[in-house]
């Protein structure tokens, strides 16, 4: 079955299809000059949705509903009204305000098959909604916002903590797994109502020792799920690889895997769950490939060992960065998309063996999904 690709870039959504196996070519654009930071296309409905941030003017969210070509403005998540007489949230390693608004859509993820109209959003500052009729209106859920554990939350790369992973167990919709930049992995098993600190085996090196394997404390870049055995969840950490075997309990640190265990993308294999990959980079100071080098690192055995591919992707001078939504597989685990901060988009047909770049003239690339 052929496939598309809606690419999230800087300036503009993009939709590729697939003419034949690995060529790629731009059939719609929408949102041209606007950031457009996160796509989705729910398989559930064929809806797209999209989200934009217009800086000064705020986040929108837009949706195109299947068959038709027209994108509509629809509800974006809103914070409700900070209470009077509290004392504003802090970060804690910045010492700056945490707002009660919202600054950026981060994750948009589908909800079961028994909940046809259920929509996740995780967000920056730290805030979680869901929404039951196709993002129409979002819920948002206070259970998670009021846990204790959030007065030590803090941002990563941005200024304030964030989730960017929503993880829904294709077994049980009320089982959620969620992953916070930086304040861990929490779970709930009813539907939000009640939220759970997981993530035991994350470690943090930045930390003294005696805190490092703190989970609030934790910078999980990116979390997935094999939808096939989804008790196995890979993590792209801050400090290194980590992959779970028991749903998010407990983790194991991988750490050697090629040029770098650093990186912000991860993708798992559908059925495979000891297949996944990861886009190593040199870690903080520079945020580049290692050696000016783009390769995609890739375990077949759970991460006992590691490839390193490089067929088709750039050898030298390479200063591609691969944002944490920016790698993603298709339903068939053969396909693969990679889009860079560079502007590059590289599509693989053969499990990542080999890649073809589909283009090179686009905007700085946040996102890929493949539909």
């Amino acid at each position: 079955m052929q496939q598309n690709l809606l690419v999230s870039t800087r300036k503009g959504l993009f939709t590729f299809g697939q003419s034949a196996p690995n060529e790629w070519t731009v059939r719609n654009t929408a949102f041209l000059g606007d950031a457009v930071t996160l796509a989705m296309v729910d398989p559930r409905s064929g809806h797209s949705f999209a989200a934009l941030n217009h800086g000064h003017f705020g986040v929108k969210l837009h949706r195109k509903t299947k068959g038709l070509d027209e994108w509509s403005e629809i509800t974006s998540p809103a914070y409700p009204e900070f209470p009077d007489g509290r004392e504003p949230d802090r970060c804690p390693m910045r010492d700056i305000e945490i707002p009660w608004k919202l600054e950026l859509i981060w994750a948009l993820a589908p909800g079961g098959d028994d909940q046809p109209g259920r929509i996740w959003c995780g967000t920056l500052p730290g805030g979680l909604f869901k929404s039951d009729d196709h993002g129409d209106s979002w819920t948002f859920i206070r259970s998670l916002w009021d846990v204790p554990e959030r007065a030590r939350w803090m941002g990563g790369g941005y200024d304030y903590p964030g989730i960017h992973s929503v993880c829904v167990d294709p077994r049980d919709s009320n089982h959620v797994t969620v992953a916070i930049s930086c304040g861990g992995i929490w779970e709930t098993y009813d539907d939000g109502d009640t939220w759970s600190q997981i993530g035991q085996g994350l470690r943090n090196d930045y930390l003294p020792p005696d805190q490092a394997f703190d989970p609030v404390a934790q910078d999980p870049h990116i979390m997935v799920q094999c939808p096939g055995s989804p008790d196995h969840l890979w993590v792209q950490h801050h400090n290194g690889i980590f992959k779970s075997t028991d749903g998010g309990k407990t983790f194991s640190e991988i750490k050697e895997a090629g040029p770098s265990v650093f990186g912000f993308a991860s993708a798992v294999h559908p059925q495979k769950p000891d297949t996944a990959w990861f886009v190593p980079a040199i870690k903080d100071e520079q945020r580049i490939p290692v050696d000016g080098k783009l390769v995609v690192t890739r375990t077949r055995d759970g991460g006992a060992g590691f490839e390193t591919l490089k067929e088709g992707l750039p050898q030298a001078h390479a200063y591609d960065l691969v944002y944490r939504h920016a790698l993603a597989i298709d339903s068939s685990g053969y396909q693969l998309a990679l889009g860079s901060t560079t502007g590059n988009l590289w599509t693989t047909k053969n499990q990542g063996d080999s890649w073809t770049l589909a283009s090179s003239t686009l905007p700085p690339i946040a996102s890929v999904c493949f539909f």
